[in-house]
Order: C-alpha cells, then structure tokens, then sequence
C-alpha cells in the first residue's frame, strides 16, 4: 500500500522537499512546472508536500516523481521510490461485461454468410449471361448430328474438323479470399512495462480496471470503448485498426487519457 514519505533516512530530506528546493534553486514557479510537464498544480503540490494519497496508484506516482526529477536535474534513488511510495504487484482485471461464446459465433457466422451473398451476388448475374451462348452452342450440336455423315469417292469417312473448345469464363470467389482475411480489432493494447489501466464503456461505466504487467495485450471490438486512461503511456503501445497511435497529444506527466467516438476518432479528456 501506498504511504506519504514522512519518514526520510537520517541527514536526507523527503522527495518532496528535495524536489521543492530544486525548484526554487532553477527559479522556476509550480504553475511554470506544470506547464513544462504538461502535469495539474495541484499535483506539483502534493509531490512536493509528499502528499501521495492525493495522486492516484503508486504507478502514477513513481512516474510523476521520475518526470519531476529529470526536468530539475537531480537524481532520485529508484530503489528508494519503490520503498517509500510502496510495491506495485499485478492485480486481476476486473471485468464488467462479457461477451457469450454463442454470441461470438453468431456473429463469424453471420459476416461468413454476408460474404457468401455478396459472391452469390456477383456470380449468379454472370453465369446467367452466360446462358445463351452455352445454349446456341447446345443446339448447334444437335443439328450437326441430325445431318448424314459425308461419304467420300473410295467409300471412307472424312474426319471431322474439331472446334477448337471454348473456355469458360472464370469467376473470382469473393468468399474463399474473405475466408482467410484475418480479423483485426478496433483497438489493441500491448504493455512493453508495467501500466495502470482504466476502461469505460461509451454510457460512462467501468468495463476494466487494474495493474497490468509487462506483456499482457488486450484488445476490444468498435463502439465498446468510450475512454481510456492508461498510466505509464511510454510503455504502453496502442494500435486503431492494426494502425499506431500516437499518445504524445493525449498524455500528461505520462498518463494518457482520450476517448473514442462512434466514428472512431480519438479526442484527449479535460483536466
């Protein structure tokens, strides 16, 4: 469990207070900060008042001290900050909806049957315009054999002259190249670290929530995300249609937070 830094080794101040003075040796202002980091005042003052509590997860606060450290200059023990702001274990995502298997499979099935109707489609109208021509060769055939067979002088049979044999014309498939199409999600997640996550759906409530550790992906289907609030967004990988997404504009003392709209664009939340 997370715990303010009260209690600093001996002849060594808080991290708050080391940070605070940093600061005012760079002659820079909290509001000056907090610009530069993209981070609230009001998180510059609990970092500096070691008020942790008031920040979130301890994965937010590990990463905010680390931002906050490297833009004044000054080296924070790591192993230090993991004593002090308290162990970050994985914890089991809590999942609020689930989709039934039987649903799952209803709906390959029913974007199968849609490819077979398109193909059906597009095949039916050409095999019928094909017909009359395969007919008049039918019935060119059956006159030829109705005539009588040519004798010649010596009393042998000529040949016949072989047509040369017509090709039927070819019709794609749409349904075999669609078979073998492989899915792919809306939106994908790939954790390079350990990242804490937070997943509403678009009505506003709580899909998941939880520590995820590094290598862990998960990944949902259109119109099931509303928002998003990932911690440790430079670990964190994000792809839209198999396609990256750039977390820059959305993130914040390395915490991203955008939601998702029907069309599937991506806007950053207000603070």
């Amino acid at each position: 469990m997370m715990h303010p830094n009260t209690i600093a080794p001996e002849g060594v101040d808080s991290f708050g207070i080391r940070l605070m003075q940093a600061r005012q040796r760079a002659g820079l202002s909290q509001e000056e900060v907090s610009a530069r980091l993209k981070m609230p005042v009001r998180v510059i003052r609990a970092l500096e008042s070691d008020d942790w509590a008031r920040i979130g997860a301890p994965v937010f606060v590990r990463g905010q001290l680390r931002s906050y450290s490297r833009l004044l200059g000054i080296d924070l023990d790591l192993d230090l900050i993991r004593t002090e702001v308290g162990p970050v274990t994985p914890s089991e995502l809590v999942s609020h909806s689930h989709t039934p298997r039987y649903r799952r499979m209803f709906e390959q099935v029913t974007r199968r049957a849609v490819y077979i109707g398109i193909t059906a489609m597009i095949a039916v109208p050409v095999w019928l315009a094909t017909q009359p021509h395969l007919s008049n060769d039918l019935s060119v055939q059956s006159f030829d054999l109705q005539r009588p067979v040519p004798v010649e002088a010596d009393g042998t049979t000529p040949s016949p002259v072989r047509k040369p044999a017509q090709r039927k014309p070819l019709i794609a498939s749409m349904g075999s190249m669609h078979g073998t199409a492989v899915d792919t999600p809306a939106l994908s997640i790939e954790f390079n670290d350990e990242s804490w996550v937070q997943v509403f759906a678009p009505d506003g409530s709580k899909l998941e929530q939880g520590l995820l550790a590094e290598g862990e992906r998960r990944s949902y289907e259109q119109g099931e995300v509303g928002r998003l609030v990932l911690g440790n967004s430079s670990a964190v990988e994000v792809r839209q249609d198999g396609e990256p997404v750039d977390l820059e504009p959305f993130s914040r003392a390395n915490v991203a937070r955008f939601t998702l709209s029907s069309d599937g664009s991506l806007a950053p939340v207000a603070d």
